[in-house]
């Protein structure tokens, strides 16, 4: 009797460990783990990890650790900045330029005023989407306004009221990811420069950032002229399922973790809490890229080699 019992008991305890690992197969939980990881080559905020390899030591295993800290969540090209999220000083992009100083950035477009700055990763992807859009015809573009430090949206919120401005730190164009586009044809809606953005933007890591359809959640009125840089695979995600960055990074935190197909290439996306620190796993032959969600969190991008 005591052998029987002594096996039915193994059975027990063999079935619970059996039904809680399946558990946290299904459920996917990315969001905060042991020992996680990345190997990491960006803008300011993207390769300030601590990577440590898993095993021996030395990151040749099949997935590498990367520590987090709680600065990481500030930065990246996926910050949530609007009233309730300022942007920290961490999240200012460290390649500001003005652009009419950098002509090897503005080719093939316009600058509506002379003293217009821009983070110059940013500047660069903007002139090959501008690029690509002149290879199908279009080819009016023109930057109205780009990077303000805090003294000029002071300034502006000051002089034009809510209405027409941001206050200082709750406007996206404090981070050099933001630019307004126009169109020397017109009123960029309407304007062949418009409708080839709305269109493709997305290719090049673009979103536009306050769409008809989104005022309730942006809380921002219409902008057709106001693009953001995300990156991709975020651009094309956000753009298949029509949502805008608030209801993205609220997806992703949610989800804890995706794996996703975009732009014909497959990717891995986590979401990890930290609070003070942590750390994240990936594969070890990933090309990885991470951005804070300025919400506690930094989201953490695999391009899979498979």
């Amino acid at each position: 009797m005591k052998k029987w019992v002594v096996l039915l008991l193994l059975a027990v305890l063999i079935g619970n460990a059996y039904m809680q690992r399946h558990r946290e197969d299904k459920s996917g939980g990315l969001a905060k783990t042991d020992e996680q990881s990345t190997a990491v080559d960006w803008e300011k905020g993207a390769s300030d990890g601590d990577s440590v390899g898993d095993g021996d030591g030395n990151g040749n295993g099949d997935w590498r650790t990367i520590r987090l800290t709680d600065a990481q969540t500030y930065a990246g090209s996926l910050i949530l900045v609007n009233s309730a999220h300022p942007v920290r000083e961490d999240g200012v992009l460290d390649d500001i330029v003005a652009l009419a100083e950098q002509p090897e950035l503005t080719f093939g477009y316009g600058l509506l005023e002379a003293d217009t700055r821009l983070s110059a990763s940013v500047a660069e992807r903007f002139r090959d989407m501008v690029g690509a859009a002149a290879a199908d015809g279009v080819t009016h573009f023109r930057i109205s306004s780009g990077y303000r430090d805090q003294a000029e949206q002071r300034r502006m919120y000051e002089q034009k009221g809510a209405d027409y401005a941001l206050p200082p730190g709750r406007s996206e164009h404090n981070t050099g990811l933001s630019l307004d586009v126009g169109s020397t044809l017109g009123e960029m809606g309407g304007s062949p420069e418009g409708k080839w953005l709305i269109r493709h933007a997305a290719e090049h890591g673009f979103i536009l950032r306050y769409p008809k359809d989104k005022t309730e959640v942006t809380g921002i009125q219409y902008e057709p002229w106001h693009f953001r840089y995300v990156g991709l695979p975020h651009s094309l995600i956000m753009a298949e399922n029509n949502l805008a960055l608030e209801e993205y990074t609220a997806y992703l935190r949610k989800k804890g973790g995706i794996r996703t197909d975009a732009g014909g290439e497959r990717y891995e996306i986590q979401v990890v809490a930290v609070d003070g620190r942590a750390t994240v796993r990936v594969p070890a032959d990933a090309k990885v890229e991470l951005s804070g969600d300025n919400q506690g969190g930094v989201i953490v991008t695999s391009r899979l080699n498979e």
